[in-house]
């Protein structure tokens, strides 16, 4: 079985290399995904998928249906890229380039995670191709608004989209950057607003400046020392209409975290030095806004992402461990790091908030994500779809032992 996959595999990975090229050539910033969403509907379509569907917030995935309904599988990857920073001159591509060259696939979102997209297409591509038969249903999902860490998009989609069509998902794997290891899992972050006033206006600048050095000499809040980002706190910000003033603060969250009691040590260490008089008022929460959709709905946004980890030893890293042997893949266990604060997936949505076992396996590199000359190896999409195919089949597929197909691609 293995073997034939990963010829047609071989076959593929040319196509998906091409269709990942396009994904780049097309911009989609978080808020701005509509066009490349087209894109994938379209080529899900060309390739045959049971059922393409895009939803009211902008997502868009395709269906594979099995001999049951469940167990359901579903790779998810993102549409939205970050914003490449061009002023500086350091990409020595255009962003948009979307360049294959080198064995690579050159420009932003090529790691992040737009080969990972077009790998787990065609992943569903290959198994419905060699009609090895599911048991259950695959669906692939491209969904939105996943840049800014809150994962809008998948939220919808489990919550709203799926459970309408009385779907429910019973394993995901995302397309995320890991070089092809396999990970289960990542820290969190918190952005908390504090707000702070008073009627003298000279004494809450002073009170302010304080709590800013306060949070800067905090070292306890920081964490375990090392390369990743652990803290970031912004100078304050005065209200031009009124005398009150706010604080941004950024902090890493480990699994050992409580977001409570992580507020209420804020709130001590800001407050040392600080002269309770002039009725100066203080106040911690999470940050909230409203942000419109692409598809113009609106949503409130909660800037915080739980910590998350799959059980390495579970049932679901298991059997991916197994596929990815049988199928003489790369198969090396791992977390992402995510060294800067903001950065996330969709794990800690839909192992936090909708208990989905969830693991990452896509062809990117984390350390090449947000930055400039970001690119992809265009085998590594390749081995991305024997590997995505063979855990999928691994999950819902059908025992066969003698089966036939068309090797004609």
């Amino acid at each position: 079985m293995y073997t034939l996959l990963k010829e047609h595999a071989n076959h593929l990975g040319k196509q998906a290399a091409e269709f990942a090229s396009e994904l780049v050539r097309t911009p989609s910033h978080s808020l701005c995904e509509n066009s490349v969403a087209r894109l994938v509907e379209r080529r899900m379509y060309q390739l045959g998928y049971d059922k393409v569907v895009v939803d009211d917030f902008g997502n868009v995935f395709g269906i594979i249906y099995g001999i049951d309904p469940s167990p359901v599988v579903m790779l998810n990857s993102h549409l939205d890229t970050v914003a490449p920073n061009e002023e500086d001159g350091l990409w020595e591509m255009p962003p948009y380039s979307g360049e294959l060259t080198g064995g690579r696939l050159h420009g932003v979102g090529s790691s992040d995670c737009k080969g990972g997209l077009a790998a787990q297409i065609y992943a569903g591509y290959l198994l419905k191709r060699v009609m090895l038969p599911l048991r259950g249903t695959l669906i692939v999902a491209a969904t939105v608004s996943e840049e800014n860490g809150l994962s809008l998009g998948v939220q919808h989609l489990i919550s709203k989209t799926l459970a309408e069509m009385k779907i429910k998902v019973d394993y995901a794997i995302l397309g995320e950057p890991t070089g092809l290891g396999l990970f289960y899992g990542h820290d969190g972050w918190v952005e908390f607003r504090i707000g702070m006033d008073s009627p003298n206006p000279n004494f809450l600048q002073d009170a302010a400046n304080v709590v800013f050095q306060n949070l800067l000499n905090a070292s306890e809040l920081k964490g375990v020392p090392g390369y990743l980002e652990l803290m970031n706190v912004e100078k304050p910000k005065f209200a031009t209409e009124s005398q009150n003033v706010s604080i941004t603060f950024n902090r890493r969250l480990f699994p050992e975290d409580d977001t409570e009691k992580l507020a209420e040590k804020i709130r001590n260490y800001s407050l040392q030095n600080v002269s309770l008089e002039h009725n100066l008022q203080f106040d911690i929460k999470v940050r909230e806004e409203v942000q419109k959709l692409q598809s113009g709905q609106t949503v409130q946004v909660r800037y915080l992402s739980n910590a998350w980890e799959t059980n390495p030893f579970s049932s679901l890293m298991d059997r991916a461990r197994e596929a990815l042997t049988s199928a003489g893949c790369k198969n090396q266990p791992g977390k992402w790091k995510l060294p800067h604060l903001g950065m996330g997936t969709a794990g800690s949505i839909l192992t936090k908030r909708f208990n989905i076992p969830t693991i990452g396996y896509g062809p990117g590199l984390e350390e090449t994500a947000h930055s400039e000359n970001e690119y992809v190896e265009t085998d590594k999409i390749t081995e991305a779809i024997l590997g995505t195919s063979s855990i999928v089949h691994s999950l819902v597929g059908v025992p066969v032992f003698g089966w036939t197909a068309d090797l004609e691609i």
